[in-house]
């Protein structure tokens, strides 16, 4: 039998492998910072681009994307030569993958501090960001199927199942979620509105979390957990069941992130169910992981990459088993909204994602560069630094998230809200915050650890050639004698296939009837478009990242109807692109907040929280009140909204602008006899005319007037 001699490319593998490091540091130290903020306000430090709600989106991206994402590329490319027994198809390819993802990266940490952003959760990136990360996720998936395509082993193994799911699926995900229309270079408007785009939002967001922050480190835990352990994977058949199960009924979870809201019951009990189903397949991952280790238990005492990868496969077990108990409607009523959640998905990324990177390059950069590992004691310290931290931030989340829920929904003997004002929880959480805070900084302590660890473990190496390895060229005969999946492992394209039709079903399935059956999305005749001041005034809300504080979705449970108003119903949002739902309160929902305050509220209330709520622990934003409103675009986004099905007419259009400085005016002309003059011109007008609309289409005088 002939015998060929090639090489992998461990080049691309470095690149990667460093800049999780150096991602892991950024996006932990920026995780740090915006709990602080929460924890005590002055920490926003006064300056636009250093607010809560700009550097929030930028902490979840850098953590998802730069952090694990690159994580994700370096496990790979390391594993899937060797399982293919193949160099990648191209290094030209392999390089540019790097670059321009480290490119869209960068692009990200500029774009969203600046207040670019679609507010859309995991997806803030405005459309030429999104159109630079698919074409790089061509470029990787061409590199990827190809690898494929010319390796030398028939038989695709477990890890290359869960990277070939991962690769078309996110691809899928990323760009159906992503399609907007733009107005300029950086403005967009999601080509979806209200509930059908929470839906298309909610589909993406959760199944980010499946295909980008699961199936991957699935692989990633199947190639290097029995390289650690030094034992094969415990069951194969277990490995079968596990991947076409999770794959299957993965996709259909998303609508559990919307229960009770405005979504059609129908799609709510559809999320809930298969969230529910999702436990057996995620635990029998779990189990597979862990009993990979049977025989070899003296290793979790001794090595700390072991001790990495059972953590992290252990915190799987603990965030796949909450995340579907959090699905259950009546748990999820409590849950919603509350720091619980935040705790959920800080156990999923600090716990299994985390951990697992670090069990990985642990393991991984030692072979790349033939050195061992500077300190073992170094690795251990991070270790349980990184655990003790996590266990701060992850019970004091959970503690305040359940204060925060029973607080809300308590009742006195009087039958009247408990805690009447929302600040009464707020206050109540301070506590939790600063623990979070001291929990977040000892994960981050163990991150800067571990890369001064790693780089004395490199300092003074000579970068070794490129590994050498042999193998026979791949048999142009298949070999029947193999199991049924045996046989389907050794057809590449039918096995990617089949993945991405499993993913199909439950797609179409809950898309079809949202998108195609109006009386999902009953219309109300008194619900009219935004005033083109009332639709700047929205993107300055959104720029600002006030979502990420406060929802607009009153749910139809007493407590909240008592708190803020009636309840929200699917035809209020028929014009709203993108959705607002927002997805936690740390300040209180504003979707009734029309009319419920005068001006001058809101104008104080931006200029200084603490002047109308003593306790808000929310910044000022004085730049509002000083730059002038551009409206240099305002009848480009008119007709945007147009395109996009908004009822505006030609003169709508042509007179957007006429339309926004008479408003204005009026706005103006009120603060200015309440003896604020000159705010005619200013931004805070345009929001404050935006949040004075909030909730006052289908009050009684309206639903009247519309009839």
């Amino acid at each position: 039998m002939t015998v060929e001699t090639f090489r992998y490319d461990d080049a691309v593998v470095r690149k990667f492998a460093w800049a999780t490091v150096l991602w892991a540091i950024v996006g932990m130290l920026v995780g740090v910072i915006v709990a602080l903020q929460i924890a005590w306000w002055p920490a926003n430090a006064g300056l636009p681009w250093l607010t809560f709600g700009r550097l929030r989106p930028l902490h979840t991206n850098a953590v998802i994307f730069a952090f694990a994402g690159n994580a994700i590329f370096a496990g790979m490319y390391y594993s899937t030569q060797r399982l293919l027994k193949t160099r990648m198809l191209s290094d030209a390819l392999s390089n540019i993958h790097f670059w321009g993802w480290q490119l869209i990266i960068v692009s990200a940490a500029v774009t969203l501090p600046l207040g670019i952003t679609t507010s859309k959760e995991y997806a803030e990136l405005e459309w030429p960001i999104d159109v630079s990360i698919a074409a790089i996720w061509v470029v990787f998936a061409v590199n990827f199927f190809g690898a494929i395509w010319k390796r030398r082993e028939r038989h695709l193994y477990v890890a290359i199942w869960f990277y070939i799911a991962t690769i078309l699926t996110v691809a899928m995900l990323h760009i159906v979620n992503s399609l907007a229309l733009p107005v300029s270079f950086l403005k967009s408007y999601s080509v979806y509105a209200g509930v059908q785009d929470a839906l298309v939002q909610w589909w993406y967001g959760h199944n980010a979390v499946a295909f980008f922050l699961t199936t991957p480190f699935l692989g990633l835990m199947y190639y290097f957990m029995p390289k650690a352990a030094e034992r094969p994977v415990y069951s194969y058949k277990l490995s079968i069941i596990h991947f076409w199960a999770l794959v299957f009924l993965y996709i259909w979870a998303g609508p559990h992130h919307l229960l009770y809201t405005a979504l059609p019951e129908w799609a709510q009990t559809l999320g809930m169910v298969f969230s529910l189903m999702l436990i057996a397949p995620s635990w029998g991952g779990m189990i597979n992981g862990l009993l990979t280790l049977r025989g070899a238990w003296d290793k979790l005492r001794t090595d700390p990459v072991v001790k990495f990868m059972v953590v992290a496969i252990t915190f799987y077990g603990v965030a796949t088993f909450e995340g579907p108990m959090l699905a259950i409607k009546k748990l999820n009523m409590l849950s919603h909204y509350t720091d619980w959640t935040i705790a959920h998905v800080h156990a999923g990324a600090l716990g299994w994602n985390g951990f697992l990177s670090f069990g990985m390059l642990y393991w991984l950069i030692p072979r790349l560069y033939k050195r061992p590992l500077h300190s073992i004691g170094m690795a251990n310290a991070h270790f349980w630094v990184g655990l003790l931290g996590m266990v701060f931030y992850i019970v004091s989340m959970w503690s305040a998230g359940i204060t925060q829920g029973l607080m809300w929904f308590a009742f006195d003997e009087s039958g009247y809200l408990a805690y009447p004002t929302f600040m009464e929880t707020v206050t109540k959480l301070q506590p939790f915050y600063w623990l979070r805070t001291v929990g977040g900084t000892l994960y981050l302590t163990g991150v800067i650890i571990a890369a001064v660890n790693l780089i004395l473990t490199v300092k003074g190496a000579t970068v070794p050639e490129d590994t050498e390895a042999q193998a026979a060229p791949l048999p142009k005969t298949a070999d029947d004698t193999s199991s049924w999946h045996g046989r389907l492992e050794g057809k590449p394209l039918l096995f990617s296939v089949l993945s991405l039709v499993a993913v199909l079903v439950g797609t179409f399935i809950e898309f079809v009837p949202m998108m195609a059956i109006e009386s999902n999305v009953p219309s109300i005749a008194a619900v009219k478009p935004y005033t083109p001041l009332e639709l700047e005034g929205r993107d300055i809300y959104i720029r600002e990242g006030c979502y990420n504080c406060h929802s607009q979705m009153i749910r139809p449970i007493r407590a909240e109807t008592e708190r803020y108003g009636d309840y929200s119903k699917a035809g209020e949002f028929v014009y709203d692109h993108p959705f607002q739902f927002g997805s936690k309160r740390t300040g209180p929902d504003l979707h009734r907040i029309g009319g419920k305050y005068p001006h001058l509220w809101h104008y104080n209330h931006m200029r200084d929280p603490r002047s109308t709520t003593a306790e808000s622990i929310m910044p000022p934003y004085p730049w509002l009140l000083e730059d002038e409103l551009d409206t240099g675009l305002t009848k480009d986004k008119v007709s945007a909204m147009r395109t996009l099905g908004v009822p505006y007419s030609d003169a709508d259009v042509d007179q957007a602008v006429d339309k926004l400085e008479a408003q204005r005016k009026e706005i103006g002309d009120a603060l200015a006899k309440d003896g604020i003059a000159g705010a005619e011109t200013k931004e805070i007008v345009a929001l404050i005319a935006y949040l004075q609309r909030l909730g006052t289409d289908t009050k009684p005088g309206a639903v009247a007037a519309a009839k």
